[in-house]
């Protein structure tokens, strides 16, 4: 693995955590760091052994989106530059969001902006108790444009209507009734419940994980026609016949682990 600057990477039984490390800017980030969130999910996505990633921070704030300095120099970019730089940002979203392997949020501070995209990307999202939530594109004359896709997927289109336009900050229990976290936790439950629900996740079928992931983004929203119902029993044929699938049923039907857990 990579030795990063802005980031910690530690794999540990199937499990890695990738940790923002600039606590003393809570998190922003900047061309680099999104250019080494892209590798280090890219990586974490072929490797055989990691099997969950957790997307953690270290200090008070998870994320408070972009980094004021790389803005500044945004500030002076051309319109090409301003593409480029845009692309690279939803470049790292799309391979965090369509990583093969399970992700969690795990947010134990602030979130605005940007960060926001982080935690729609991943799979699953548990906030502390005292987090807050905000979209402040506005309230600098910007809009959060490259986010949206998943912002809008997570946080659905009638809240993303509101808190796109009015840049209001929103609290962990909103963010949940809105169902763009799953779960709020107090602060010292965090590292627990996050840990659980990477248990339940590798103990499961990684390749059957990695189809039930592309299921939902294949799915979600799409019209219940027959080519959908082709698409779906084709995708139940080939996970009953593939190896691990057989392997799943026989483990069960034998009362005995399936070889993933061995």
């Amino acid at each position: 693995m990579n030795n990063y600057k802005s980031l910690l990477v530690n794999i540990n039984e199937h499990i890695a955590t990738v940790t923002l490390n600039r606590p003393e800017i809570r998190n922003a980030f900047n061309d680099e760091t999104i250019s080494e969130l892209n590798t280090v999910f890219s990586e974490l996505g072929s490797d055989d052994n990691v099997r969950v990633i957790v997307l953690a921070a270290a200090g008070k704030a998870f994320c408070a989106g972009a980094d004021l300095n790389w803005m500044r120099a945004m500030a002076d970019f051309s319109y090409e530059e301003n593409l480029a730089d845009a692309d690279k940002l939803a470049q790292m979203l799309k391979t965090i969001y369509e990583c093969p392997k399970p992700t969690i949020a795990a947010i134990q501070g602030d979130v605005y902006a940007g960060g926001m995209g982080l935690v729609a990307v991943c799979d699953i999202a548990i906030a502390v108790k005292t987090a807050n939530f905000c979209l402040s594109e506005v309230r600098l004359g910007l809009a959060p444009a490259t986010i949206s896709p998943y912002v809008i997927k997570a946080l659905g289109a009638r809240a993303s209507q509101r808190y796109f336009l009015t840049a209001e900050v929103f609290d962990a229990k909103k963010a949940r009734q809105l169902g763009f976290i799953h779960e709020r936790v107090d602060t010292n439950e965090l590292d627990e419940t996050v840990a659980t629900l990477c248990k339940k996740l590798s103990n499961n079928s990684p390749d059957a994980v990695k189809t039930c992931k592309r299921l939902v983004h294949d799915i979600a929203g799409a019209a219940i026609d027959d080519a959908l119902i082709a698409d779906t029993v084709k995708g139940i044929a080939d996970i009953r016949s593939s190896e691990q699938g057989k392997e799943g049923v026989q483990a069960f039907l034998h009362k005995r682990k399936p070889d993933w857990l061995v």
